[in-house]
């Protein structure tokens, strides 16, 4: 029998609010869920159904207004944001629909730049960005500014910053939505070959139907509730 995969993240009744001048948005409500290890999870659903607020939560970028987020079997939810702040920087990677590259950077500074924020060593900093573009398939392309490469290359320069510390976890907010259905491909490619070779967990918003079924896990929001949770794309 396959052994289960270890959990790696878990939300426990979880609720977010946010204040508007024509009252309370209840942006989620109650969302239990448990995401292995060693996978790729989607968590689907339309413009507004609360997976970016959810992804932000599971990712430890926002507080929620109620329940828990566990993440590795610690309460993160329960953190100050020092310590959160070191989980995010050590522990986990980010991948969002603007790469957020700097501009004056090439594409190997760019990921070099991520390794000093993670707080690793100068040495081996150049070794281990040239690595990570080597694996997004990029190698080529290290010396290039942003604005010389494609959507989808820099994309793959985001994926790159975001693997380079070797987190648990990569969150990708709809990283395909800007990018055209081969640019989107490769860049989904890339993630699914990080979790084949490396054990990456990945972590991905969408609203694409397509997407679902390279899923290993899928969850379904809708109005700020988990309205299905299942695997491969199978009946909940």
């Amino acid at each position: 029998m396959e052994q289960k995969s270890q959990e790696l993240i878990r939300a426990e009744g979880l609720c977010r609010t946010f204040s508007s001048s024509a009252g309370p948005v209840h942006a989620l409500q109650n969302v239990n869920l448990s995401i292995p290890a060693h996978g790729l999870t989607i968590l689907n659903g339309k413009s507004g159904s609360g997976k970016t607020t959810l992804i932000n939560l599971l990712g430890a970028l926002d507080y929620p207004s109620q329940g828990k987020v566990f993440f590795e079997g610690r309460e993160v939810s329960a953190l100050p944001e020092r310590a959160r702040d070191k989980i995010r920087r050590t522990r986990i990677g980010f991948v969002f629909q603007s790469v957020a590259l700097i501009s004056s950077m090439t594409a190997l500074e760019n990921v070099e730049f991520g390794l000093r924020v993670a707080g690793c060593p100068a040495a081996g900093r150049r070794e281990r960005a040239l690595e990570c573009l080597e694996q997004v398939g990029l190698s080529k392309r290290a010396g290039h500014l942003p604005q010389e490469l494609s959507g989808g290359e820099q994309q793959r320069v985001a994926i790159a910053r975001a693997i380079a510390h070797r987190p648990a976890a990569v969150f990708a907010d709809e990283p395909t939505a800007q990018l055209d259905s081969n640019m989107g491909l490769q860049v989904i490619a890339v993630l699914k070959k990080l979790i084949e070779t490396q054990g990456t967990t990945v972590i991905l918003t969408t609203h694409d139907p397509d997407l679902l079924e390279i899923a290993d896990r899928v969850f379904t929001l809708q109005d700020g509730m988990l309205v299905s949770g299942q695997e491969g794309g199978e009946p909940a």
